[in-house]
Order: structure tokens, then sequence, then C-alpha cells
């Protein structure tokens, strides 16, 4: 089939390729406009357009797509069917009408689950055991077309939004020639939402990745897994901002030589403040939360590069009731 492919970050990339190692004709690739990157703001390509070109596939990258003259671009390709896989723009209804196949959206859940935006870094804060992808034909809703295959991925122990993303993009690499295969044979099944049953979820912004120790410490550790690699998990030491990489609740098994302790010790010290130190161990910091308290083993401090718990230790002197989370204001 003439295909145009619409996507943007790595997770499109995977979908791209397998489309084109099955044999598909990708007349075009639509993707999100260069963008300047560090210090120096020079423009950096998507990862899709830099896969495209390696391919000498066409790159289209249109500011707003609802814009007229990009829908007649479109249409000049004649595709049979438009693939959107992480595009990072609504389209409008003159776009999905234009393939007389439809569009075809891979969504990394399992819809109705988790609509919108960040769903995989959502499934590992929100404690999901299971998530996958999901391949649906577009309507003009947000993620409420009619599904047309599924496939599970159980999340792993330590999984983080970084692997989870790897993973989720293999399976939905793999799950979109399968559909499109359905499709071209006319066995395809298009399944009806369950609207009633439909979650959720917000765009993952910087500010996000604060951490509230008010929330109990099983909460946080699957936050700061979420958070990885981007935004990261964040909190304040001295007025300087230290991200979290890696953590464990306290009284869990632990792989290294970290803070352990009695039941009684792992639910804090009493009338203890959120974000409150409560031991220091040669490679680990513990820290009281809402309820319970997280054991830190991997951070990184403002200007420096990320360390172990027991690296940073080496450098950083830090005792027992210090608190973490206070930003001090510059005067």
């Amino acid at each position: 089939m003439r295909i145009i492919f619409m996507g943007t970050p790595d997770f499109s990339v995977g979908t791209l390729e397998m489309l084109i190692q099955a044999g598909h004709e990708i007349v075009l690739a639509v993707t999100q406009p260069d963008k300047p990157k560090g210090r120096s703001k020079a423009l950096q390509h998507p990862p899709v357009k830099e896969a495209a070109l390696a391919h000498g596939i066409e790159v289209y990258q249109p500011r707003r797509v609802r814009e007229p003259e990009c829908i007649e671009y479109l249409r000049g390709y004649k595709p049979d069917i438009i693939v959107v896989v992480a595009f990072g723009q609504i389209l409008p209804k003159e776009i999905l009408e234009l393939p007389p196949k439809g569009c075809i959206n891979v969504h990394a859940s399992l819809l109705p689950k988790y609509r919108g935006a960040a769903p995989i870094q959502w499934a590992v804060i929100n404690g999901e055991p299971v998530t996958g992808v999901t391949t649906m034909r577009m309507d003009e809703g947000l993620d409420t077309g009619d599904m047309i295959l599924k496939t599970e991925v159980p999340l792993k122990e330590g999984e983080t939004g970084g692997t989870l993303f790897g993973r989720l993009a293999e399976a939905g690499a793999e799950l979109c020639v399968k559909t499109l295969d359905a499709i071209a044979q006319g066995t395809a099944v298009y399944t009806p939402q369950d609207h009633d049953a439909a979650t959720h979820t917000t765009i993952i912004k910087k500010q996000l990745g604060e951490m509230d120790w008010a929330k109990p410490s099983v909460e946080l550790e699957r936050f700061i897994r979420g958070m990885d690699p981007w935004p990261s998990a964040y909190t304040y030491l001295d007025g300087k901002t230290l991200k979290i990489w890696k953590a464990r609740v306290q009284g869990l098994p632990d792989t290294g030589q970290g803070v352990t302790g009695t039941a009684q010790e792992n639910q804090g010290a009493v009338g203890c403040r959120p974000g409150t130190i409560l031991a220091v161990a040669r490679d680990a910091i513990s820290v009281q939360t809402g309820q319970g308290a997280l054991i830190l083993e991997e951070l990184q401090l403002e200007g420096k590069k990320r360390m172990s718990a027991e690296a940073f230790l080496r450098g950083f002197a830090l005792a027992p009731g210090k608190e973490l989370g206070k930003k001090f204001k510059k005067v």
C-alpha cells in the first residue's frame, strides 16, 4: 500500500523501519519542524526525519497540519492509508477522510485505558502490572476510534519509563505491520471502544517531576521510575536541584548494603516531617515520606554527574534531621 507516515519521536522510528522492511511503499514522512537544542540553539532533526532521510524518503514538516495548503499537499500523494505514531498534532477531518483506507494510529496503551499523552510513563507511575499497544482507526476524538488489534506487555520489576518505552515501541511496530496486513486482506475487525471505561492521561511536563514527600514511599518509588529518563524525579537540597534516579521502599529486600531496619523503624520517625533524612549509611540515604521511608540509591545534584549514593556521600556530608524539598528563593 501507498503510505503516508506521520510521527516524530524515537517511539515512531521502529514502526517506520518495520513498515519499510515489510515492503510497504512509504511515499512521504510527515513530522514536526526541527527544534533548537542545547546552548548553541542549533536546529535538531526529529528522529523520524533522520530515519526517513536515511532511507531516501521525502520529509514534510508543516507547522500546523490543519492549514489548507498542508491538506492539499498530502492529498497530492494519493495515499491508500495514513499511519500515525506519536505525531504530536491532532489531525483535522479533512486528513482523516483523505485516504480510502483511513488513518491508523499506534497508541501505547490498552485502549480505552490511558487515552491521551504520556500513557507509558503513567502506566509505571500508577503501578500497572500490564500495559500494551492498540492499533485503531482514527476519528475526530482523542484516541476514541475503533480498535483493530491489541497486544499486552507485562511490566518488569524495576521497569522505568525509558525501558517500557523501548519495549512498547517494538511491540507497536510489529502490531502495526499485522494491522496493515489485515486491512489489505480485508480481514480487519473494527471494535468500538467502551467510552464509559475510558481513562485519560495528562502530558508530562518538567515541573511535574518534583517529588511530593507527603505521598507514600511505594508511590514515590514508582514515580521515580516513571519519570526516568525525562523529566526525572527531583527534589531540593540546600536550595539546589537534586535528581533522584533510583530508590527503593525501605523494608523491601536489598541487593546491596543499604539502610535496613525493623518493621517499626521502617515506618519512619514519629512526628518526623516528610522529606526529612532519617538515616545515612555508606551507600544509601533513608528519607521519611507520608507513609514509610524511601531509600535513595542513585542521585544527581545540580551541576554534577549522576552517581550512586555511595559516591555522592563521599563528596557531600548528610546527617539525619536534614530536610529535602525546600527551595530557597534567590534574593
